[in-house]
């Protein structure tokens, strides 16, 4: 599975490069023609949300005013998450959500390069740290439906010159949508899905894992994501994603 999804990403990419030769490029967002494949029209980008310091050091949630490299957000004081630290590059709002549930459900995986690149920049020292990368797992089930893991294109595209790791995490069941359940519910509804890949347990002892996932709603997948791996042996585990739910 970790070698056959590099292969076809770079097919899909191919086959967007050649549409893009004979069609005009269109905006990630609105699909109005722009100049460059890739890219978001001035509009666009204009209106998405992205996140930059200050922030909680543990969850990413953006504070209006600076207090100090290591505060936290309330609710990272109350119960500080299994993963060290969560970061993402955008705001989930409506100027992102139209883009990014294209990329995730309607093909649009010609996307996965440029969001990368904006990931990148808002997770730079995660991935400095990372020893590998891994992307939170689809059952088996969701996957035949879906023909692709986002989040799996998203740690390729991410993951130059680092270890993508793309089996390393295994989703045991299936598990209902997580869309529009309470945290608790949430956090019940992922409780015990995930596992590590029996061929990576030895290897996984001592390593720094950065989990990939395009958006973190409550953080309960993460969550989950995060216990297992440390479970499993690994020193410590980040978050990245392309954009978070930001709650007062």
């Amino acid at each position: 599975m970790s070698e056959i999804a590099p292969r076809l990403f770079s097919l899909r990419a191919a086959a967007f490069r050649l549409i893009d030769a004979v069609l005009p490029p269109r905006c990630l967002a609105c699909g109005t023609t722009v100049e460059t494949p890739g890219t978001l029209c001035v509009g666009c980008w204009s209106a998405l949300d992205w996140l930059a310091p200050p922030l909680c050091a543990a969850c990413g949630l953006p504070f209006e005013f600076e207090q100090g490299p290591d505060a936290l957000c309330g609710g990272c004081l109350a119960e500080r998450p299994a993963y060290g630290r969560a970061r993402a590059a955008l705001r989930y709002d409506d100027a992102s959500k139209a883009m990014l549930l294209r990329f995730k459900h309607a093909d649009r995986t010609e996307a996965a390069p440029s969001f990368a690149a904006w990931m990148g920049r808002a997770g730079a020292e995660l991935l400095a740290e990372a020893d590998w990368l891994a992307p939170v797992p689809l059952h088996r089930r969701r996957l035949f439906e879906r023909r692709y893991n986002q989040a799996a294109l998203l740690a390729h595209a991410l993951g130059r010159g680092k270890p993508v790791i793309a089996d390393l995490l295994l989703r045991k069941r299936y598990t209902p949508s997580q869309g529009r359940r309470s945290r608790a519910e949430r956090q019940k509804n992922v409780a015990g899905a995930f596992a590590v890949a029996p061929r990576h347990r030895a290897a996984l002892a001592g390593k720094k894992v950065l989990l990939i996932d395009d958006v973190m709603t409550t953080g309960a997948t993460l969550e989950a994501c995060a216990k297992t791996l440390l479970r499993g042996g690994a020193a410590a585990v980040d978050a990245l994603t392309m954009a978070r739910v930001v709650r007062r």
